[in-house]
C-alpha cells in the first residue's frame, strides 16, 4: 500500500476541516492517498514540517518566510490558489477627512489587523514606513490580536480595524484588496463614506511548502492530482469555493519581497524567537 501523503494545515476557521476531509477524498479517488494534520498556529506547523512530521505544509506567507529562513533557504514552494497570486492591500480613510495622502497620517492613529498578519499590518505598515513615517513613532498604531499565530486567515482583525475606523477611533484602516471589495458590496463599507488612500504593491499569499528530502516521484503525484481539479466539476467546485480558488497554479517565491522587507524592517522574527 503506498504510504499517503501528508499534509499540514492550520485551523483558522471549523470550514477548514471540511476543507481538507473534500481534498481527502478526492486525492484517494485519484490513486494518490494523502491525509493530514491540524495546527492550531504556523510557528508549530513550521517546526513540525522542519523536523518531518509531515510531508507538505499549507503555508501562509509569513510561515513560508519561516520555513524558508529556518532552513537556509532549502524549502520549495510547490502550489499555490490563483486567488494568492498579485493580491494587494489597502489603507482605507474616510471620504472628504483630514487624511488626503501618506504624509497626512503623521501624529495621527491607523488601525491594523494582527501583529503577525502580512495583509493587514505588516505589508502596509512597511509602505508607511517606506514613505518616510515610522509606525509607533511618527503615528499610532492601534493593532486588534484577533487569533494571533494564525497570521491573519481569518478576518477577524481586518473588520476590528475598519470598525475602529468607523467609529472615529482611527483615521485609516489596512486591508487586503478582497475583503475591501467583498465589505464594499454586502454593505459592510460604504464606498460614499469612505476611500482608498493608499495602496501596496502587488504580493503574493498563501503556498504549499516541502522540503529539499520531499521525493520527486511524491511531488509529482502531489501536484499532479491537485493540478487535475477543475471548478468545471461540481463536484470539486464546493470545496474550491470554500476554500477560494478557481484554479491551483504552480507555486512561486517572487511575491515574497515586500512582507520579505517588512519582517527585516520591524525585526518581526527576532522578535518571536525572544518571546
Amino acid at each position: 500500500m503506498t504510504k499517503p501523503i501528508l499534509v499540514g494545515a492550520v485551523v483558522y476557521d471549523p470550514k477548514v476541516v471540511t476543507i481538507w476531509e473534500i481534498i481527502k477524498e478526492f486525492f484517494e479517488a485519484e490513486g494518490c492517498p494523502m491525509d493530514f494534520v491540524f495546527y492550531s498556529n504556523y510557528e508549530l506547523q513550521v517546526d513540525a514540517l522542519l523536523k518531518g512530521s509531515h510531508d507538505v505544509a499549507w503555508n501562509s506567507p509569513l510561515a513560508w518566510i519561516e520555513a524558508d529562513r529556518q532552513s537556509g533557504r532549502t524549502c520549495r514552494a510547490i502550489a499555490m490558489r490563483d486567488t494568492d497570486r498579485d493580491r494587494v492591500s489597502h489603507l482605507v480613510v474616510r471620504a472628504g477627512g483630514p487624511v488626503q495622502t501618506v504624509a497626512d497620517l503623521k501624529g495621527r492613529v491607523v488601525a491594523t489587523g494582527a501583529k503577525d498578519s502580512p495583509q493587514a499590518t505588516l505589508i502596509p505598515l512597511n509602505l508607511v514606513a517606506k514613505e518616510g513615517l515610522r509606525p509607533g513613532e511618527d503615528f499610532e498604531v492601534r493593532r486588534f490580536d484577533v487569533l494571533v499565530g494564525k497570521h491573519g486567515d481569518h478576518i477577524g482583525g481586518e473588520l476590528d480595524a475598519l470598525k475602529c475606523l468607523q467609529n472615529g477611533e482611527a483615521d485609516a484602516a489596512a486591508m487586503l484588496d478582497l475583503n475591501w471589495d467583498r465589505w464594499s458590496v454586502d454593505g459592510t463599507i460604504d464606498p460614499n463614506k469612505f476611500r482608498i488612500l493608499t495602496t501596496t504593491p502587488t504580493f503574493d499569499h498563501c503556498v504549499f511548502t516541502v522540503r529539499e528530502d520531499f521525493s520527486a516521484e511524491d511531488e509529482r503525484r502531489f501536484l499532479d492530482t491537485l493540478f487535475s481539479m477543475s471548478y468545471d466539476n461540481p463536484d470539486h467546485r464546493e470545496m474550491m469555493d470554500m476554500e477560494g480558488l478557481k484554479e491551483w497554479l504552480p507555486g512561486r517565491t517572487s511575491g515574497f519581497d515586500q512582507l520579505n522587507e517588512a519582517v527585516d524592517r520591524f525585526g518581526f522574527l527576532d522578535v518571536q524567537k525572544e518571546k
